[in-house]
């Protein structure tokens, strides 16, 4: 591979870079056959030394994968590699997405090479795997999904990247041992940005304001709580601390990038002032907008979580900690020396800086402390008088001797977290060959203790039987010996990884009665048992039903004690919670491995779908702003979950419906990802569709224009409309009202309009239906062709054409009244430029009246 190697190095001359020494050794073992593992600090070009190894892979006329643990990740590394490699050699597969998935290499998750490692083994074709950030190794959850690749593709070789990896002489001498293919350890590469530490006392925004002065910005603030990560960002907009020659050139980077939502806004006028938020709870395109501002050098100062200590390519000179502690979903601890490392290394921008800081807030109790003395530094009696404020009863602790341990702490040695599922065994089985014999050389070669490799085969041979008890596994032993051991006659069709639950799903559809009013919100009652809980949403939904469950109460003068009995016993919606979990314990009589999932009933999709609310109402109504991005993560699946898993003859039109809008509501909230991927799986398309620019350039494009689809925005007004129809039900004449407060000077209905028309229609009939029958698409009729005229403004129920927008539609919603006569309407308006503009349906109704005969 000598040729191989000059040819990579030359590549690299040609683009004026001068490789570290390190580097060329990585490239050269790689050349040579070895594993490589990486352990080079942040910003020593571990990136130049894995496109190293996908070149070599490629130039042996091999495949490669490129694993991160992150999907934002993946998907940078995949733009970059498609600058390298060509976008036709490159594809992307996330588990959710995928673009060109058969391309020479695929950049993806770790998980999606585990699985393919398991269920093909070295029939995989994978010359190289490149395993980014492979401290992820030691993660409780998904540390198996690292281990597993190295377990059984006996034939790829491997490079494995972090800065923060410890002690792996075991992992090296296991993983020579198992592949019979030398191991080459890098790890002598000097920082090339030397980090500077400092541990401060200094109050946060002083500290700030101070970096900013010195000039040592940008700067990466960490917090640990997402709200605090947006109040510091508040806080520091009053400060001053971007010039107005910077804001403005943020203000032209942006340009008519759309900020649609609540937290939108807010993040609006943030970044205006030079001040970035970053972390999960975000929408993608907001998260990605703050990284290529960052990028082009715009934002002083960025606010966040540890979100960045991922690896996401965002310049940064100083790293600002607000503490040493944090709560990892079970307690609340002092952070390893791993993590901390990790987050540190984000400072020092390769190419731009000669030392990158770390900066550490003391506890606020040491930050009052030390203002105490040096208010009374020139009078020692006061200042022994003065009370010295002590660390929070009850909280963990830390302060400068902790902050010194980490500094010079190396990272603690990787665990082995290897796992048995029924998942693992069925492929292993759908494998073929010697199960028996691949599944214990499976749980033998894991780096597990002794101990731990015991407990493994005992799980093994329980999850077996069971397969074998349900008739899912069959055993065949020969005369000679052999035992063969296949999947049952049809079982291959039921297993699925990515959504293991998903034929549950199919066989709970089978129970539910077609012709019911409820059927299509009860498929998707079914559905979203099935998907992971968004926790933050069914909190807030629980808040809310316990708030309006205490009111009532109170209103009926029930006691304090028995309130609260009352109230604790209060969930968040669950449909068809007993019959699902029926159905889910007969279920599992069948198909035993689904005992390792668990259903999840809930009301998210149908609770929006219900109450009429589109994506903005949700995150008002639940007081949801700082979780956008995890509400939205959570309807893009129920999205592709409704649509993909649900078999076309169990669609009726009501589902139809209801698939459409909520495809339409996810894609008019953030497409941004989505749009980018389709750009360059197809570069020779015209980008008619607006899907957005590349990386690297300036900003991220906004979501589509609206009135581009014309199917969608269809949903979308019928469900502006029905709102209407079920605010009208319940009488609510101000909320009608306030829907089109901001159009009454053009036609508008206001209250008094409003509560006028309620009166006549009622008058004639008993009440107003809002059930599933009153919401048929049936009721809908839209006129996407008005005339501008006096006949056109008639049709729109407004008094001159002078009123009607410049692009508009006229739209009507029979009423299904309790004599089913439908004999009166709402005739409504939708201004298609108000609603690109807005990215949503922007409808103001104009009248309601009975039908013209």
């Amino acid at each position: 591979m000598d040729a191989a190697y000059e040819a990579f190095f030359a590549w690299v001359a040609e683009r004026g870079i001068e490789p570290y020494e390190h580097q060329q050794e990585a490239v050269l073992e790689l050349a040579g056959g070895s594993h490589v593992i990486l352990a080079t600090p942040t910003g020593s070009g571990k990136s130049l030394v894995a496109v190293g190894a996908i070149f070599l892979a490629l130039w042996r006329g091999g495949r490669a994968a490129y694993t991160a643990p992150i999907k934002a990740l993946a998907s940078e590394k995949f733009f970059a590699l498609i600058d390298v490699f060509g976008p036709e050699r490159v594809g992307m597969v996330t588990g959710d997405s995928a673009v060109n998935a058969e391309a020479d290499v695929i950049c993806c998750t770790a998980e999606i090479v585990a699985n393919q490692a398991l269920r093909d083994g070295d029939r995989a074709g994978l010359d190289t795997v490149v395993m980014d950030e492979f401290h992820y190794y030691g993660d409780p959850e998904r540390g198996w999904a690292w281990q597993m690749p190295l377990l059984l593709l006996r034939d790829s070789r491997f490079l494995l990247m972090s800065a923060t990896l410890g002690d792996v002489s075991g992992l090296r001498e296991r993983l020579a041992r198992r592949t019979e293919r030398e191991v080459a350890l890098v790890d002598d590469a000097e920082r090339p940005v030397p980090l500077h530490y400092e541990y401060s006392r200094t109050p946060l925004v002083e500290e700030v304001t101070e970096l900013v002065h010195a000039h040592r910005e940008p700067i990466y603030i960490v917090h640990f709580v997402q709200a605090q990560a947006v109040e510091t960002a508040q806080g520091l907009v009053g400060a001053g601390l971007v010039p107005r020659e910077r804001r403005d050139r943020i203000r032209e980077a942006l340009g008519d990038f759309r900020f649609t939502t609540g937290f939108g806004r807010t993040l609006s006028r943030l970044v205006r002032a030079g001040i970035g938020v970053h972390h999960a709870g975000m929408l993608p395109r907001y998260r990605r907008l703050v990284e290529q501002l960052a990028q082009q050098g715009l934002l002083a100062i960025i606010c966040g979580t540890d979100t960045l200590g991922v690896g996401i390519n965002v310049p940064i000179h100083t790293v600002l900690l607000t503490g040493l502690t944090k709560f990892d979903g079970t307690r609340q601890r002092h952070l390893t020396a791993r993590e901390f490392h990790q987050i540190a290394g984000r400072a020092g921008r390769a190419g731009f800086d000669t030392e990158g800081d770390v900066v550490v807030q003391a506890p606020e109790h040491e930050i009052e402390n030390a203002r105490l003395a040096r208010k009374y530094a020139g009078d020692p009696k006061r200042l022994r008088k003065a009370v010295r404020k002590k660390a929070p009863a009850g909280q963990v602790s830390w302060g400068e001797p902790s902050f010194e341990r980490l500094v010079h702490a190396e990272p603690e040695p990787l665990r082995s977290r290897m796992r048995i599922t029924h998942g693992i065994l069925l492929n292993a089985i759908a494998h073929g060959g010697d199960v028996f014999g691949r599944v214990r050389g499976l749980i033998r070669d894991s780096d597990e203790p002794r101990a731990e490799r015991f407990a493994l085969a005992r799980r093994a041979i329980q999850l077996y039987r069971t397969l074998r008890a349900a008739g899912v596994v069959e055993q065949h032993r020969f005369p000679d010996g052999r035992v063969v051991i296949r999947l049952a006659e049809g079982v291959g069709e039921r297993i699925a990884l990515d959504q293991p639950l998903s034929p549950f799903a199919l066989a709970a559809i089978e129970l539910l009665d077609p012709e019911s009013e409820t059927y299509a919100l009860d498929v998707v009652s079914v559905i979203e048992a099935t998907l992971e809980d968004p926790r933050v949403v069914l909190v807030a939904q629980q808040r809310k039903a316990r708030g309006e469950a205490i009111a009532e109460l109170k209103a009926e003068g029930v006691e304090y004690d028995e309130r609260m009995e009352i109230v604790e016993a209060i969930e968040w919606p669950k449909p068809l919670a007993e019959l699902l979990e029926a159905a889910f314990d007969r279920y599992l009589e069948d198909v035993p491995w689904a005992a390792d999932e668990r259903l999840r009933p809930k009301s998210v999709v149908r609770d929006m779908f219900e109450r009429a609310m589109d994506f903005r109402d949700m995150i008002s109504f639940y007081d949801l702003q700082r979780s956008e991005g995890v509400v939205l993560r959570y309807l893009t699946d129920a999205y592709r979950a409704l649509a993909h898993t649900v078999p076309d003859e169990h669609k009726d039109e009501a589902l139809r419906s209801i698939i459409e809008w909520l495809g339409v509501l996810v894609r008019q909230v953030d497409s941004s990802l989505l749009d980018e991927w389709e750009a360059l799986a197809h570069p020779d398309e015209d980008d008619t569709a607006g899907r957005g620019v590349r990386p690297g350039e300036v900003a991220v494009a906004g979501p589509p224009r609206l009135s581009d689809d014309v199917r969608g925005l269809t949903v979308l007004v019928r469900n502006e409309l029905f709102r209407r129809v079920q605010l009208a039900a319940f009488g609510r004449v101000d909320e009608l009202a306030a829907l089109d407060a901001d159009h009454v000077d053009v036609g508008a209905m206001d209250a008094e309009a409003w509560r006028a028309a309620l009166d006549r229609l009622l008058a004639e009939h008993e009440a107003i239906g809002f059930d599933a029958a009153a919401r048929a698409p049936r009721l809908v009729t839209i006129d996407r062709e008005p005339t501008r005229d006096a006949a056109g403004a008639a049709d729109a129920g407004v008094a001159s054409p002078d009123q009607l927008p410049v692009r508009w539609w006229t739209a009507r919603q029979r009423i299904d009244d309790a004599d089913h006569e439908q004999d009166w309407e709402f005739v409504a308006v939708v201004d298609l430029d108000a609603g690109d503009e807005a990215g949503e349906a922007v409808v103001w109704v104009t009248a309601l009246r009975e039908v013209a005969r």
